[in-house]
């Protein structure tokens, strides 16, 4: 008669207190312990001495222990109502297994505890819980961007919150609870523009004809001293082809690529001395078929010799402070031949409105040999593709100084196992 080990869980360390007794196994006709069923591995349970209706607190740990030498812990999972893991470490010996994610406040969790004696024979129990809501909170809630839709391979996924979040473990258990995935896979990661903002883009770009979700898994979560994670709706974004516009500043000329090949090349004129075109990657921001586009919106003095006040048509803009491709027929000698804008890209009225009908936001600009400035990544709109894979990832307060590959929320999820 084989002993099943005791083992002994611990909820928030004090609060709920699980005690797995002796079982017997019952052997098959050849003795083998492993052709038994497996034995029940607990045989009394109690909530810190009652009945088991005592809700424990969230913002403590849950801890598993065997008891006995002999025995150890073969696999823990703990579930919430939703299916949501609680992610944990299981000791190398199998004599214990702790949580390394917060529990959520006012939810009921299912834990199941698989366990072997010294004789290998397997045990099994499945356990329940609730914990407790606390009586003042502060509430993180999340907005995903851009609106659902279809968009470029160079579309970067935002999160806004409610409440900002400047401490580096509290960023953790934000930027964990964040998820963001692609069908076809794409390697990415977070990246924290400031305390209430977050953008998420892949390693390269996204791949052609993606399906993107972005969600979160905040809801009751505990992030800090008195702030909880609140609402946030889910979002939904696709990707077209991978469409990328480059923009030789010095040989007045762009190339638009469609999936790695050439598709047309335009005679083009980028900005004058004084006010060079910027370096980098840009990504379109939105598409207006007429903007009237004054001087004094971007410093220049009414009445100066470098004033304008235009009508312009199929507008395509790529930063907030006014950098469009579009259309400018009064520089059509030029293009081709020499850079003489404020800044923008110009060509024929036909060229833009073929270019403004082939690309849709979220698709690539790139401009290269202007003397201009390199793009900004986040004040100006998004330049987060400037930035190489290295530098991005140390914008993450959960991969940052962590080896390049899966985050680490993805290395130690316990998988689940039928029981």
């Amino acid at each position: 008669m084989n002993h099943s080990p005791r083992i002994r869980t611990v909820v928030s360390c004090t609060t709920l207190v699980v005690a797995l007794g002796v079982g017997v196994i019952a052997c098959s006709a050849d003795d083998h312990p492993l052709s038994a069923k497996p034995y029940d591995a607990a045989g009394q349970i109690s909530f810190n001495g009652s009945s088991g209706n005592k809700k424990v607190d969230p913002d403590k740990p849950l801890e598993i222990i065997a008891l006995t030498e002999d025995g150890r812990i073969t696999d823990v999972t703990v579930t919430d109502a939703s299916g949501r893991y609680v992610v944990g470490e299981l000791a190398a010996d199998g004599s214990r297994w702790h949580s390394t994610s917060p529990l959520a406040a006012g939810a009921h969790y299912t834990v199941r505890v698989s366990t072997e004696d010294g004789s290998g024979a397997p045990g099994r129990k499945v356990l329940d819980f609730e914990t407790t809501t606390p009586k003042t909170k502060k509430q993180l809630d999340v907005k995903f961007g851009p609106e659902a839709g279809k968009y470029g391979v160079g579309q970067p996924v935002t999160a806004e919150l409610s409440v900002p979040v400047k401490d580096k473990a509290a960023r953790t258990i934000v930027e964990r609870a964040l998820r963001v995935d692609s069908v076809p896979a794409a390697e990415g990661a977070w990246h924290w523009v400031d305390d209430k903002t977050l953008h998420y883009r892949p390693k390269d770009y996204w791949p052609t004809n993606a399906t993107i979700q972005a969600h979160s898994n905040l809801a009751g979560i505990r992030i800090a001293d008195h702030l909880w994670g609140g609402n946030a709706k889910s979002l939904q974004l696709t990707t077209g082809d991978r469409l990328i516009a480059v923009t030789d500043a010095s040989a007045h000329s762009m190339t638009v690529y469609r999936n790695g090949q050439a598709i047309k090349t335009i005679p083009v004129t980028t900005g004058k001395p004084g006010f060079e075109t910027r370096n980098g990657v840009k990504v379109i921001l939105e598409k207006q078929y007429f903007v009237r586009m004054r001087g004094t919106t971007v410093g220049i003095a009414e009445g100066s010799a470098d004033s304008y006040d235009l009508p312009v048509y199929y507008a395509t803009r790529v930063t907030w402070s006014g950098e469009y491709v579009h259309a400018a027929p009064w520089s059509v000698g030029e293009q081709g031949y020499a850079n003489v804008s404020h800044g923008c890209t110009g060509m024929s009225t036909g060229n833009a409105e073929w270019f403004f009908n082939n690309v849709r936001q979220g698709d690539i600009v790139k401009v290269q040999n202007s003397n201009g400035a390199t793009m900004a990544p986040f004040d100006n709109g998004f330049g987060d593709w400037n930035l190489n894979w290295k530098t991005w990832r140390q914008g993450s307060a959960l991969v940052g100084g962590t080896p390049d590959g899966p985050a680490p929320q993805d290395r130690a999820r316990l998988r689940p196992e039928s029981v």
